[in-house]
């Protein structure tokens, strides 16, 4: 199979997806996929996994199969696919009988570069006879992570697609997921048959997202005023339970914030009906189920708020990845309390194997640590997955890395962010906890845990420890004799809170080691016993309490906020029209280079991010004549080349337009006759015209030449000249009737705009 040069996949790109470079290994991965070689890929969301094979789809002949496990991705994808005019299909169960048969001819006559299907479907005999016939050149399994059972979300019909192997054996395999556990790609790699696999993991870090944990406290409240601070963005909730998830939908929607639920519960077409809302900003808020897969792909997610504590770190990086796919600032929010902590206990003690349990128990207490740490919530995340920060991955090629889970058990979490390590983008890096003096505090918590298993030989939780300092008379302190321990009674001048945190925090400074059985005791580990005996300093962090930072963010693009909204409306309005989400027409990026650059001419349009051929010519002058509308009562702002130092410009006067009118003048300015337009929006021709002349009083730019001849300008601005008056009856009158009321009114906004 031929290589493709860099020269000859570029043009492509521009062409079909806007864009002129490529991200971190798709370049690589693409060249890999065109000499026949198979791949594995491992990127996080938002990483570009999808480019990696619709691009070779379109640098040779024949078909990509995609297996995809959710419809609502299939359809998405297809539709961004299609608007940039990619020949894609997707076939799965919602499709009507007649329109699958459809498809499928399609693609017996190869119309089609690409396929999107489930497994269940590509595994029926009949459809494994099509494949045969179909020149199927590339089966990208996409959610790969779904073939392992230690994979997040396990489908056993992925492993039947090794039988694909048999069937197309000279057709290379990519497998593509986001999760990243050594484990898991063993698993991909084996149960895909994939035959030397050049293997690229990319980095884990998203420069361009905010993590931020704030103590729970009233948490409707918290998240009421978050969501009110931000009144132009949408993003996700995620709770712990559907019947919360309804609940703060239906508070939310009722408090002015249109938000729907998202959870198993609900029947398939309520998720559907619910997610395209989301899709197409008709909705601004998802509530959705802590883990429950939503196939989501709206790439303008501006934040995502843990309204409940994730069951462990996997899960909720993989959750806070659905924002800012666009690469755009975007913000990840955990509420914590330590509340949280003792529900997903009883949930995991509910579990029926005791293996489960202890592995679930391991995870929420890394959960808990990432919570409560004082270090770089960046460092820890990206510490999971075995990358370091801030020297992160820079060769994409896999090379050996210890497990999610060595990596967690060998590091420490260390109460300060030096200069080093501070990422800008964390509450702890923005924000520094206080720390203080913690010797005396550490040396009696140590000291106690080392009373206790002096005296009974064995350990206890840290609620026990927690009761024994504080001088508590529980029927355990009585059973077991712990009031006449030294240290019983001798920590009251902290709350029993804040005892559990200091207890938390050695644990996570490595002093103490936390069991993870159904009764989990602390023990004393070499470093805690060194530190006892010798009396080091120990320093310790006080609990967040700092208030919400406004902070200048990574990947900031700074525009014309006012031309932003007005092409953002623009954008809902084509988007409505063609029944697809918003972004399918221009990503959020997009608008904003627009209304930073202000193009004039297609040259200019053509140079923003996502613009290619088919959006250029489909696109291209409706949002030239808006923003060109806009130019006409607006003064250019002039940006700084860095976003960061650009100054805060006050936003300009916006014409007050009303949004009937705006539309009919987009529809016109697109090609559309004044009839055409009335009868599409079922209104008189009158209502039209009054439409477009109340547009020139207010500046809108219009050719005249569309309603009136030359002839006809010179009659009517005589009739004017010796009327002397603004009186439409009288200069109808004059003209004989030959001139309707709608143009003589078009004809006056004219005369009186120009003054």
């Amino acid at each position: 199979m031929l290589k493709y040069a860099a020269p000859q996949l570029l043009p492509l790109l521009k062409q079909y997806f806007g864009f002129t470079s490529f991200r971190p290994l798709q370049e690589e991965i693409i060249r890999d996929s065109l000499a026949g070689k198979d791949v594995f890929a491992l990127l996080p969301t938002g990483g570009g996994k999808s480019l990696c094979f619709q691009l070779p789809a379109l640098a040779r002949d024949g078909l990509t199969v995609v297996v995809s496990p959710l419809i609502a991705l299939m359809k998405d994808q297809v539709d961004a696919l299609q608007a940039g005019g990619v020949p894609a299909t997707f076939l799965n169960s919602s499709l009507a009988a007649g329109e699958g048969r459809q498809r499928l001819r399609g693609l017996h006559n190869g119309e089609f570069r690409l396929l999107y299907a489930a497994p269940e479907r590509l595994m029926l005999s009949g459809f494994l006879e099509d494949l045969q016939r179909w020149n199927v050149r590339l089966i990208a399994v996409d959610e790969a992570h779904c073939i392992s059972e230690w994979g997040h979300d396990f489908r056993p019909e992925y492993r039947q697609l090794a039988q694909l192997r048999e069937l197309l054996p000279r057709v290379p395999f990519m497998a593509l997921t986001a999760t990243a556990t050594t484990r898991v790609r063993e698993d991909i790699v084996t149960h895909l048959k994939l035959r030397e696999p050049k293997c690229y993991v990319a980095s884990f870090n998203r420069p361009n997202l905010t993590y931020r944990v704030i103590p729970k406290n009233k948490p409707y409240d918290q998240l009421l005023a978050f969501l009110r601070a931000r009144p132009k963005e949408s993003g996700i909730v995620y709770c712990q339970s559907r019947k919360t998830t309804e609940r703060v939908a239906a508070n939310l929607t009722e408090d002015g914030v249109n938000a729907r639920p998202y959870h198993a519960g609900l029947t398939p077409k309520e998720r559907t009906e619910h997610q395209e809302l989301f899709l197409r900003d008709d909705v601004r808020v998802i509530c959705a189920t802590i883990a429950f897969g939503m196939g989501i792909n709206k790439p303008n997610v501006r934040f995502v708020v843990h309204y409940d504590l994730p069951k462990n770190i996997e899960g909720y990086y993989q959750e806070t990845g659905r924002a800012g796919r666009d690469g755009l600032p975007s913000e990840c929010v955990l509420l914590f309390s330590p509340g949280d902590v003792v529900k997903q206990t009883q949930f995991i003690d509910e579990k029926p194997s005791l293996q489960e349990q202890q592995i679930a128990r391991a995870q929420l207490q890394q959960m808990v640590h990432y919570a409560e740490c004082a270090g770089c919530r960046r460092k820890e995340l990206l510490a999971y997955f075995g990358e370091t920060f801030p020297s992160t991955r820079s060769s994409g090629r896999e090379s050996s890395q210890i497990s999610p889970h060595e990596s967690q058990s060998q590091s420490r979490l260390t109460p300060a962010v030096t200069e080093q390590e501070n990422c800008g983008a964390c509450d702890n890096c923005l924000s520094p906890r206080a720390t203080f003096d913690g010797t005396l505090a550490a040396q009696k918590f140590l000291s106690c845990v080392y009373r206790i298993r002096e005296k009974q030989h064995f350990g206890v939780g840290l609620n026990h420890v927690v009761e024994v300092l504080t001088g508590a008379d529980t029927e355990k302190i009585r059973k077991w004799g712990h009031a006449q321990l030294s240290t019983y009674g001798i920590g009251k001048e902290h709350s029993r809170p804040e005892w559990a945190a200091i207890g938390r925090e050695l644990v996570r400074l490595g002093f103490l080691r936390q069991t993870a059985e159904k009764f989990s005791v602390l023990e004393l580990t070499a470093d805690g016993l060194a530190a006892l005996k010798q009396r080091k300093k120990i320093t310790l962090t006080k609990p967040v309490t700092a208030p919400e930072t406004k902070v200048h963010h990574v990947g900031e693009i700074a525009c014309d906020e006012a031309l932003f909204d007005r092409l953002r409306a623009l954008r809902k309005t084509l988007a409505d029209e063609r029944d697809v989400p918003a972004y399918i027409i221009f990503s959020d990026v997009a608008l904003r280079q627009m209304a930073r650059n202000y193009p004039q001419t297609e040259g200019e349009f053509a140079r923003i991010s996502g613009v290619g051929e088919k959006k250029l010519r489909e696109f291209g002058g409706i949002f030239l004549g808006e923003i060109a509308a806009y130019l006409q009562t607006n003064a250019r702002q002039i940006f700084a080349d860095d976003s960061f130092t650009a100054p805060a410009a006050p936003p300009p006067s916006r014409s007050s337009l009303g949004d009937s009118a705006r539309e009919t003048l987009r529809r016109f300015r697109s090609g559309h006759s004044v009839e055409q337009i009335a009868h599409e929006r079922d209104v008189t021709t009158g209502t039209i015209l009054n439409h477009i002349a109340e547009g020139i009083e207010r500046g809108e730019p219009v050719d005249l030449d569309e309603f009136f001849t030359a002839e006809e300008r010179a009659k009517i601005a005589t009739a004017f000249d010796r009327k002397n008056s603004g009186s439409l009856t009288a200069i109808f009158e004059s003209l004989g009737g030959a001139v309707d009321y709608g143009r003589l009114r078009i004809f006056r906004a004219s005369r009186q705009a120009k003054g």
